[in-house]
């Protein structure tokens, strides 16, 4: 009964946990809708540059303070430090009404920001209530909050577009008051039925507590976590614009493309855990950082139309051009055809289309030599980047990244079973310093390149590096270990 009653306070507190976490992680995404409200409809006049740093600054705090915080949770409990946290970053939040400028702005992003370590706080919260066979699974269902972003990017266009039905210049003003009320709701709800615990004091001063950040290993999982959590968070941003802008859809139907990209990747943390648990955490981020090489690979060609030259047509003979029409040439009594331009009526194709026909630059009574060009050849190479297939790609590679997410946390317990908290704070940093940079990255290749499929060809080369340097880490510690096992092999026994 002891057990079972145990068990049942512990659930309660993940139920909390999760719920403020995904209220949480809402509001870090927020400014992937407003921004992008806000600068579509003429109310704000931010440059590319300008809304990189506005996706990317609430981030920012998120990211930086997860370890402090992470600290701060493992010293007082998770329970008085989620609920400080949920109505402190309330306040910028009511305050960005009053915010007339970018710096403005930008300055309450900053503080609303840290709900973005939230995260530090759950995992040391919940894994404290749980026993070491629990973990993987608790971790995973609080992990789930990530869909925090599917919320916002699902339900915020609509009610941006709603409030600004009477009031176009202010209605958006009602949002981050909405989300306000929310972590004022939740964190009193915190404080009311949460019941505080914290790990037991083994004496560690904080300088033996980071000890563990000098392995090479953290830096490791903490790039693999940069890419799985960072580069997730953010495209739950980016992909908003990138919809609007490359396949002209409504701040509406963006949101939901964007939801179908974030819903999906973390819901499935969870099945993520159970798959690390079962075939190993090793082998599920080689099939996560494969299929992230692969699919960005494909995200990475842009929607485009290439001109270039096609096959052209010489003189067999030579002769005077005596007849030209828009079908064929005459040179002496030599005719040659001339293919025409053809409308192309493959649009929306999956696969790259061609049209090629010929220009003639030849004129009447024109002497041509042997081997002269009659018609040169020209040939478009139109490649549509359907949308659907396009989302399809998108999905896949966030469900990648979702099952990332958990296997990334796996391997901690297993080679820092005493620092979990500070590892996995780290970790957690990392990673959402790659939703702080990614945004601001995508923005300079975009203003570099002009093409909005560069963001995915960053990911490519990085999802390129982590497998690479998983693969040649791995490698080294199969030879370390064949070479022990021969040096023990050789030792005479006594």
């Amino acid at each position: 009964m002891k057990n079972t009653n145990s068990l049942s306070q512990s659930h309660k507190i993940l139920f909390l946990n999760t719920l403020a976490f995904t209220v949480c992680f809402a509001c870090w995404t927020l400014n992937g809708v407003l921004v992008t409200f806000l600068v579509d409809n003429g109310i704000f006049h931010w440059d590319v540059i300008q809304v990189g740093w506005l996706l990317g600054i609430p981030i920012l705090t998120g990211s930086i303070m997860r370890l402090p915080i992470g600290i701060l949770t493992d010293k007082f409990g998770g329970k008085y430090v989620f609920s400080l946290l949920l109505l402190l970053s309330s306040i910028p939040l009511f305050l960005l009404t009053y915010a007339d400028s970018f710096f403005m702005f930008a300055l309450l992003s900053f503080f609303f920001g840290m709900v973005g370590t939230s995260f530090a706080v759950g995992i040391g919260y919940t894994s404290i209530w749980y026993p070491k066979e629990w973990q993987g699974r608790a971790l995973g269902i609080f992990g789930m909050g990530n869909a925090g972003a599917a919320i916002t990017t699902f339900l915020a266009p609509s009610l941006l577009n709603h409030f600004s039905i009477d009031d176009p210049q202010n209605g958006w003003k009602l949002l981050p008051i909405i989300y306000a009320i929310s972590l004022v709701v939740i964190g009193v709800a915190f404080l009311i039925f949460a019941q505080n615990k914290k790990i037991e004091s083994n004496g560690k001063t904080i300088s033996q507590m980071l000890t563990p950040l000098k392995s090479q290993r953290v830096w490791r999982f903490g790039a693999y976590y940069f890419l799985v959590f960072g580069c997730f968070v953010a495209y739950s941003q980016w992909l908003l614009p990138n919809f609007m802008n490359v396949y002209q859809t409504s701040l509406v139907m963006g949101g939901l493309f964007a939801t179908m990209f974030s819903l999906p990747s973390g819901v499935i943390r969870a099945f993520g855990g159970y798959l690390s648990d079962k075939f190993g955490a090793r082998k599920v981020m080689y099939w996560v950082l494969g299929s992230s090489v692969i699919l960005s690979a494909l995200l990475s060609i842009p929607k485009m139309e290439i001109t270039t030259s096609g096959p052209g047509i010489l003189a067999a003979k030579k002769g005077v051009v005596n007849v030209i029409s828009d079908k064929t040439v005459k040179i002496g009594d030599k005719e040659y055809p001339i293919a025409q331009k053809t409308a192309n009526g493959n649009e929306n194709a999956i696969f790259p289309t061609s049209t090629s026909w010929q220009d003639v630059v030849v004129t009447h009574n024109q002497s041509v030599a042997k081997k002269e060009l009659i018609a040169k050849g020209v040939t478009v190479i139109k490649f549509d980047a359907n949308m659907w297939v396009f989302l399809i790609l998108v999905i896949l590679i966030g469900i990648s990244w979702g099952i990332g997410k958990a296997a990334v946390y796996k391997h901690i317990p297993e080679y820092f079973p005493n620092e979990v908290g500070v590892v996995g704070g780290m970790v957690g940093m990392i990673g959402g310093l790659g939703g702080f940079f990614g945004p601001i990255i995508f923005g300079y290749l975009l203003t570099a390149t002009g093409i909005w499929s560069s963001s995915w060809i960053f990911i490519l080369i990085f999802s390129t590096v982590c497998l690479v340097w998983m693969h040649y880490t791995i490698t080294q510690l199969s030879k370390e270990k064949e070479v022990k096992i021969s040096k023990a092999k050789l030792e005479p026994a006594y």
